[in-house]
C-alpha cells in the first residue's frame, strides 16, 4: 500500500533542503503533497517541489484546484502522516494554540486522527530557546499525534554556532519511514 505523506515547508533557509527530502521520499515509493506557506515560496519555487512530488503545490487555501471536498479538507483526508520541514517558531506556535490563518495551519488542524504530525524545527537557538516557544514545544509533545524532532547543532545562518538547525534530512527521513512501518 502506497503511503501519502504531505510535506509542509515553511519560511526558512533550511527549506532548500526539504527538496532532497522530497525526492528521496518521491524515490521510494511514497505519494507526497507539498504545502508550503506563501511566505516559503520567497525561499523555494512550488515549481521545484512540483517537480519532484510530480504533483501539484498547495499555497493558497483559495485556489481554484478541482477537488470534490474543499482544499483543506482533502488534503488532510489523504493524508497518513504530515511532516513540516523546516517548521518555524511561528507555525509551531500556530500550531500549538489551534490557529489556523493559512492552508498548512488550517490542513494540520484537519488532519484525521490516526495522522501523525512530525515538525522538524529550524530557527535561531535563541528563538528555539524562548520561553514560549518552549512552552508550545510541550504543549504539542504532550499530545500523542505530535512528533518533534529537536534542531541540530551547528553553524546558523546568522554566523554563530547553537541548536536551530533543521535536522539531517536523511534523519527526518528515516524517521518519517519508522512512523509509517
Amino acid at each position: 500500500m502506497k503511503k501519502n505523506v504531505i510535506i509542509g515547508v515553511c519560511a526558512g533557509i533550511a527549506s532548500y533542503k526539504t527538496c532532497e527530502l522530497v525526492r528521496l521520499l518521491s524515490k521510494d515509493g511514497f505519494s507526497v503533497k507539498v504545502v508550503m506557506t506563501e511566505s516559503a515560496t520567497k525561499f523555494v519555487s512550488p515549481l521545484v517541489f512540483q517537480t519532484l512530488s510530480n504533483n501539484p503545490v498547495y499555497v493558497d487555501m483559495f485556489s481554484l484546484i478541482k477537488e470534490e471536498n474543499p482544499q483543506h479538507i482533502d488534503i488532510a483526508q489523504w493524508a497518513n502522516l504530515c511532516v513540516i520541514a523546516p517548521c518555524t517558531a511561528n507555525t509551531l506556535s500556530k500550531i500549538a494554540s489551534g490557529i489556523c490563518d493559512n492552508l498548512l495551519t488550517t490542513v494540520v488542524c484537519a488532519l484525521p486522527e490516526k495522522a501523525k504530525v512530525l515538525l522538524a524545527p529550524a530557527m535561531n537557538e535563541c528563538m528555539w530557546k524562548n520561553p514560549l516557544i518552549e512552552k508550545n514545544v510541550e504543549v504539542l509533545k504532550s499530545l500523542k499525534k505530535y512528533i518533534i524532532m529537536p534542531p541540530a547543532k551547528g553553524e546558523l545562518v546568522c554566523g554563530t554556532y547553537g541548536q536551530g538547525r533543521m535536522p539531517d534530512v536523511t534523519d527526518i527521513y528515516k524517521r518519517i519511514k519508522g512512523i509509517l512501518r
